[in-house]
């Protein structure tokens, strides 16, 4: 665990559950595992406060608990998990994009909340959905429940492991700490409720002018409530499956950009059929015939038997070997080889960074030592066609930043530099690390400058706030043109600019963040795959 890495995780849980959250959950990442009354001793946290900020995170899944064989309760960090609290944006614009606005608020409410229930989640997205609409219509829980269906159908979401029943009926002392297990068959399996209902609007100032204080009327229903049909059985978003999506958007995009559309649009297609049956640790996808792809290229998509086939050989024949042959039954069998697609865009990802930090002549060298695997100072010169300083600055100015390495090869035991050979190569796996390490050290200072910008810029801020909702319950209450515009014109000309010019920043900011993060995907994808294999 790096320094950047724990500054990165501090930030983060600083910015999304605060302070007393953060120690802990910092003190944690530093320390390893460790039972309550040592957290709290060691943080100066009183227990309860412990105690309630343990629950937050493991409500989140960014702690884990087990039980020892002395039966004390230990509490451990999942420092990687606390990292994809950065990636929440992009699972929420996914779920978007693939089922909609209901979608969208399906997987936000989960991830806002850590776990929830079903008929939870449906109410609340109704609700949601509701105050969106015009007035008269409404949001029906029906249509909710069937996104939920769907994305837990495409593993989006998936159960919470659960307190076994036989656990329950123990007459013996309850354990320290429950154990929680879940079927493998059950983890999709949506519970069958009968939602009947739609969204509910929030009620206004007037319409709760009856007479009754609001603290008591809820009483009157809580005594009679009916029992949630699907108590106790929790889902959470399925970060895995949505990372298994990011892959895959990421070799269809190259694919693309290497051969055509059509091209794309083919792998596209061998992905989403094997995206269920494949784990998303496999090295391959499952192997798909070619009369298998062909029925299931999307309708509309006019190419014939033949020209697929062509296609696919192509495909195969390709040096960056994307898609592999594994047989000749059923007009060829055909893989995708997700090792060797992620370490592409990793090497294109590190070739990039080259590029852009040194120029396009070290780009060159970059890639000649990547592709020749060890190569001598010389040979590099010649290679390339450098002159020789130019060539040993550009060596040396790599080597200091570890984008390529020099390994020495001694002809006799004592290492006299006369007699070594030095070569220059490129180890992809250390590179990416480097390059990993660099970019949560990136997003860390992304973080700190848009949360200063925003603090220099705090009584605007408030400023700005206050007019707005000053303006929008005037409008409410039908107020003249000329009221709004005396309103408005409490933010003079200089302070609307600079709010312009904040704005622009802070989106600056947050696009960056995004961007880093796809980069921190692609290279944490591959040093997963290289260190599983």
């Amino acid at each position: 665990m790096t320094q950047a890495e724990i500054k990165l995780c501090a930030l983060l849980l600083q910015e999304h559950f605060g302070e007393i959250v953060e120690k802990i959950g910092v003190h944690l990442i530093r320390t390893g595992s460790q039972p309550l009354r040592v957290i709290a001793h060691d943080t100066g946290t009183s227990l309860d406060q412990v105690k309630k900020a343990l629950c937050v995170l493991i409500q989140h899944n960014l702690v884990i608990y087990q039980v020892h064989k002395r039966g004390v309760v230990e509490y451990e960090a999942q420092c990687s998990r606390v990292l994809r609290i950065l990636r929440y944006p992009r699972y929420i614009y996914t779920a978007k994009t693939l089922y909609n606005d209901t979608g969208e608020l399906i997987v936000e409410e989960l991830l806002l909340n850590g776990k929830m229930t079903m008929s939870a989640v449906v109410k609340k997205v109704a609700d949601r959905l509701t105050e969106t609409m015009e007035d008269g219509k409404t949001m029906d829980y029906a249509e909710v429940s069937n996104t939920f269906v769907r994305l837990a159908d495409t593993h989006f979401v998936q159960r919470c492991p659960l307190v076994p029943a036989t656990e329950n009926s123990d007459p013996g002392p309850p354990p320290p700490a429950p154990t929680l297990v879940i079927n493998e068959k059950d983890m999709y399996l949506v519970p069958k409720l009968n939602l009947i209902g739609k969204g509910k609007r929030r009620r206004s100032s007037e319409d709760d002018a009856n007479g009754e204080p609001k603290a008591k009327r809820p009483k009157h229903t809580t005594d009679n409530k009916e029992p949630i049909p699907d108590d106790g059985i929790y889902w959470q978003a399925n970060l895995d499956r949505f990372h298994q999506h990011f892959r895959d958007q990421a070799i269809v995009s190259a694919v693309a950009n290497r051969m055509d559309q059509t091209s794309s649009e083919i792998v596209r297609t061998m992905l989403r059929v094997s995206e269920i049956t494949t784990p998303s640790s496999a090295p391959f996808t499952q192997p798909l015939s070619s009369n298998e792809i062909f029925r299931s290229l999307p309708v509309g998509y006019n190419i014939s038997k033949q020209v697929l086939d062509q296609y696919l050989t192509l495909l195969a024949d390709d040096p960056l070997e994307f898609v592999g042959k594994s047989g000749d039954s059923g007009g060829g069998m055909y893989v995708i080889n997700l090792h060797k697609a992620l370490g592409s865009l990793a090497t294109a990802t590190l070739e990039s960074v080259v590029q852009e930090r040194f120029g396009s002549r070290c780009a060159r060298i970059f890639r000649l030592v990547l592709q020749k695997k060890h190569l001598e100072q010389k040979q590099v010169e010649d290679f390339a066609m450098i002159p020789a300083k130019e060539a040993k600055d550009m060596l040396y100015k790599m080597l200091s930043q570890n984008f390529i390495s020099l390994q020495e090869i001694p002809k006799t035991p004592d290492h006299a530099p006369s007699r070594t050979f030095y070569l220059y190569t490129v180890n992809i796996l250390s590179a990416a690390r480097m390059l990993l390490h660099r970019c949560y050290k990136s997003i860390a200072n992304l973080i700190e400058r848009r949360q200063f910008e925003t603090k220099e810029n705090k009584r605007l801020l408030e400023k700005s706030q206050r007019v707005e909702a000053i303006i929008a319950s005037m409008q409410a209450t039908g107020a003249e043109e000329a009221q709004l515009q005396e309103i408005e014109e409490m933010i003079t000309a200089p302070e609307r600019q600079q709010l312009e010019t904040l704005k622009r920043n802070v989106n600056k900011l947050d696009a960056s963040e995004i961007q880093v993060d796809e980069t921190i995907f692609l290279l944490e994808s591959h040093i997963e795959s290289t260190m599983k294999r």
